[in-house]
């Protein structure tokens, strides 16, 4: 029963939304015996069952992966800089990382009268329409680029980039400064200020940001704030530039 329960869980190690007969093919299991433990995994909370009848992973996976040893430290050497950034702009401030097609965010300060929105810790969001996402992505290899155009990216506002042309000139204006703002691409009145976190071997393993009322747009304190934040987490975690 445990291989049967692992094989299910194995499936979606891509961070796909799936059909009950695609979990039953990826899992190698017969459909009636799919179906009786995907309902044992969504009781349980593991995964989530959508209106659409597709099965994901769900947030009491995510809160579990998030608590794992890599993860905790990036959090922990995080913290300082995060509280740092949140003194300093009031607003949301986040830390994540890659997952397939998704970000997951591993971190969220809030202040009292922060604009509302969807993320938080455990949260798994596509990267094309988000401000840590899209950092993720630019430093992304281009099978996952072309892996997110295949999977149709989902417009959920008029802001959200979601052709190749669009994705592309984002993307490339990240890489050249090192920066990424977007405005009202996820959450109206909204806008985030992204910046990548880099290891000791100068790769991107996380971004930084901050999501703000929209009215702040143009203050100065967030490019820099987050910028200096992503530094410092990154100096922590051994990058010397």
């Amino acid at each position: 029963m445990a291989d049967k329960l692992f094989a299910i869980a194995d499936a979606f190690q891509g961070g796909d939304e799936l059909t009950l007969s695609e979990v039953a093919a990826r899992a190698g299991l017969p459909l009636s015996t799919a179906h009786r433990l995907l309902a044992e995994w969504v009781e349980w909370g593991g995964l989530a069952r959508g209106d659409d009848g597709r099965y994901r992973v769900g947030l009491k996976l995510w809160r579990l992966g998030v608590r794992q040893p890599t993860a905790r430290r990036l959090r922990n050497l995080a913290r300082p800089y995060l509280e740092d950034l949140l003194d300093a702009t009031r607003e949301h401030v986040h830390l994540a990382v890659r997952d397939g097609l998704g970000a997951i965010y591993l971190e969220r300060l809030s202040g009292a009268d922060a604009v509302p929105v969807i993320s938080d810790v455990g949260s798994r969001l596509p990267l094309h329409a988000t401000g840590v996402g899209l950092v993720l992505l630019a430093y992304s290899t281009p099978d996952v680029f072309d892996e997110v155009l295949a999977a149709g990216p989902r417009k959920y506002l008029p802001n959200t980039l979601t052709t190749e042309s669009e994705l592309r000139a984002r993307l490339a204006g990240i890489r050249a400064t090192g920066l990424s703002t977007s405005v009202e691409a996820l959450t109206r009145g909204a806008f985030s200020v992204a910046a990548p976190v880099r290891d000791a071997t100068g790769a991107v393993v996380a971004a930084v940001s901050i999501i703000a009322h929209v009215e702040r747009l143009a203050e100065p304190q967030f490019a820099l704030g987050v910028r200096m934040a992503a530094r410092g987490i990154s100096a922590a975690l051994g990058w010397r530039p």
